[in-house]
């Protein structure tokens, strides 16, 4: 989990937080990274996740049997809140106390459960605004929880947050076309790649060709501006929850930067920023917001 951590766009939990928080933004990362790996089909069949959940005779990975291992996951989730014996899985566990602490509601570790229900079901996207509705579930609920986690949540701390989260999610799949490819999953709205004159078979080349290019640009476009819509949501903080939110603005402009720097190729690998740039690119958060 911790590796997952370092490998994203933004800090997860930095040092320098208070560590309660850290320990809270942990355990909610935890779940988040859980219920992806279990729509990915990331865990072994019938290994110890499975097990913990009371599926551990399931021995294929198939779209039937994350469903089966999401629904599972919810019920011990709920397990969570029912104020009885507790769940069983570890990280439900330890997300227990956290969930306690700051009051959370069950709505945004649901919704994250339904997008993964989601990708089980849906696996490509005719319009932005399909799209749109997807990341409401797939990465909208992170923000909720991380301002729920830090008692900072209002209804215009929501709004500017869902943009951020969105806008983070729209750059996330940019930088992942080629393995979200592999998994059968294509992320660019239908009639964006219909306009730009892109199929497919574009998207499983080594390279990327001048149209998937000027689309991937487009899309990041659209990222940036979701980026710039939930901004404001830094200046209204403050300390080093300022610092927290700027870094991931900072980091999803960071990640644009590098695919642009990569001319819009995404197809050899996801760019990824460098911390130097992240740096950079949080310095210019704190100063516009400052």
């Amino acid at each position: 989990m911790l590796d997952k951590a370092a490998h994203e766009n933004f800090p997860v939990a930095p040092f320098f937080l208070p560590r309660a928080w850290r320990d809270d933004l942990m355990a909610v990362y935890g779940y988040a990274r859980l219920v992806d790996d279990i729509g990915d089909g990331d865990l072994a069949p019938g290994g110890r996740d499975a097990q913990l959940l009371g599926l551990g005779r399931v021995q294929e990975d198939t779209s039937e049997t994350r469903l089966a291992l999401l629904d599972a996951f919810e019920e011990d989730l709920r397990r969570v809140f029912d104020g009885g014996t507790g769940p069983r899985h570890p990280l439900l566990r330890r997300l227990r106390p956290t969930v306690r602490r700051c009051g959370l509601s069950p709505e945004p570790f649901l919704g994250l459960i339904e997008a993964n229900r989601q990708d089980q079901r849906v696996r490509r996207y005719g319009t932005y605004d399909d799209l749109l509705a997807y990341c409401e579930l797939s990465a909208n609920p992170v923000g909720r929880l991380v301002l729920g986690i830090t008692g900072t949540s209002s209804p215009e701390r929501i709004r500017r947050s869902d943009a951020v989260c969105t806008g983070l999610q729209i750059v996330e799949h940019l930088q992942d076309v080629s393995e979200d490819l592999g998994r059968d999953r294509v992320y660019l709205p239908a009639e964006d790649m219909k306009r730009f004159h892109v199929t497919e078979a574009d998207l499983a080349r080594p390279t990327g060709g001048a149209s998937l290019r000027a689309l991937v640009a487009y899309e990041g476009e659209r990222a940036g501006e979701l980026l710039n819509e939930g901004t404001p949501l830094v200046g209204s903080v403050h300390g080093r929850l300022k610092l927290l939110l700027a870094g991931f603005v900072g980091g999803g402009r960071a990640a644009l930067r590098a695919v642009a720097a990569a001319g819009h190729d995404v197809l050899p690998g996801p760019p990824k920023p460098t911390k130097l740039s992240l740096l950079r690119e949080v310095g210019a958060t704190l100063r516009r917001e400052g």
